[in-house]
């Protein structure tokens, strides 16, 4: 959320409440202690700042005031990824090693009031480009498809810099000692990004065949097999298996195109395509890719800002979503796109 900046204590204290689905003050005291030594006197000053953003709720009176998550839906138990991560894959604990068949059931409601709030605020991105005429539109069109293609392809392990990539698409210099693959990468965003705006309003209501071609795009002559695969895959890092059976891929992908399109919120769209893709791997390679530039074509389509990712260290944006593979929570990733919505609010198409 924009308005909470939680401490890593903090988002540690939320994160025990949210496990234990209810905790009562002393017991959440012994949790927390070996961890972060602290008093009742800061445990409770935690309590309440979590409780004042509507993070948790409180039940009872004294020694029998019980902490409770303000969410049952499991996706909206947070980790604390500095924490979950410290141990390796093979012995994190409480790993969803495959695919959860039931997290349909779940897709609903994953705003908070407080963020729904926020989001009203960014739903002017033709009025912002509207009013700051056709010159300076292109212009930034152009600063936020390079700094788009750079980071989404930085993210990939693409070792093209933002000054090279600014190169390739504004310039046509291929960047010295970078591989084809590397080059077309980069190539092939731009390509994708061009196609989401002139086509933008298509992707308010999603089709399996534009999915498939936006991943169509991102794949243009990088060796990757198109459609849905027929093949098993791996994640590098983490002991989760996506789904091996091809007629399952396609059930799977079909419903999650039927999730989004039944979804209200344009933002919780955008975030229903740019976790649930990568986490069922419908394509041989290029999932992430396609979810974020499926969550770009989303907020396009519904007028909000696009999201460039420049701000998310690599490293951060995967482990938001190792932690939906692995636990199913959507918090870190929820969060990592409001910040980025923020970010690309205040520095791109700008008046002043």
């Amino acid at each position: 959320m924009f308005e909470t900046i939680l401490t890593t204590r903090q988002k540690y204290i939320l994160n025990l409440v949210g496990t234990h689905n209810g905790i009562k003050q002393p017991a959440l005291l012994k949790l927390v202690q070996p961890i972060y030594p602290t008093g009742k006197v800061t445990l409770l000053r935690d309590l309440s700042i979590l409780n004042q953003n509507k993070l948790i709720r409180v039940e009872g009176k004294a020694q029998n005031t019980t902490y409770i998550p303000l969410h049952s839906n499991p996706l909206l138990i947070p980790f604390d990824p500095e924490r979950y991560f410290v141990d390796p894959a093979d012995v994190r604990p409480g790993v969803k090693q495959s695919f959860t068949h039931d997290i349909f059931d779940h897709l609903h409601d994953l705003l908070l009031p407080s963020e729904l709030d926020t989001l009203k605020s960014h739903l002017i991105f033709s009025e912002s480009t509207q009013t700051i005429g056709q010159t300076i539109r292109k212009r930034e069109l152009e600063r936020f498809c390079v700094e788009l293609s750079w980071k989404s392809s930085e993210i990939e392990g693409n070792t093209y810099s933002l000054f090279e990539t600014d190169n390739l698409l504004m310039g046509g210099t291929k960047a010295p000692g970078k591989t084809p693959a590397e080059t077309q990468m980069i190539l092939n965003h731009k390509t994708a990004f061009d196609t989401i705006l002139e086509y933008r309003l298509d992707f308010k209501d999603l089709t399996s065949s534009l999915l498939l071609e936006l991943h169509n795009q991102l794949a243009y002559k990088l060796d990757i097999d198109t459609g849905i695969r027929q093949h098993a895959v791996g994640i590098t890092g983490t002991r989760y298996l996506p789904l091996g059976n091809a007629h399952q891929l396609r059930e799977y992908f079909d419903k999650i195109i039927e999730t989004i399109n039944n979804t209200k919120h344009p933002f919780e769209k955008a975030l229903i395509a740019g976790t649930m893709i990568p986490y069922l791997q419908p394509f041989a390679d290029g999932n992430k890719r396609t979810g974020r530039m499926l969550t770009n074509a989303i907020l396009l389509a519904h007028d909000y800002y696009p999201l460039s990712y420049r701000s998310v260290e690599k490293n951060i944006f995967k482990k938001a979503l190792l932690l939906f593979y692995e636990q199913n929570s959507l918090v870190a990733f929820k969060n990592l796109l409001l910040e980025q919505l923020q970010f690309s609010h205040s520095h791109y198409f700008r008046t002043k």
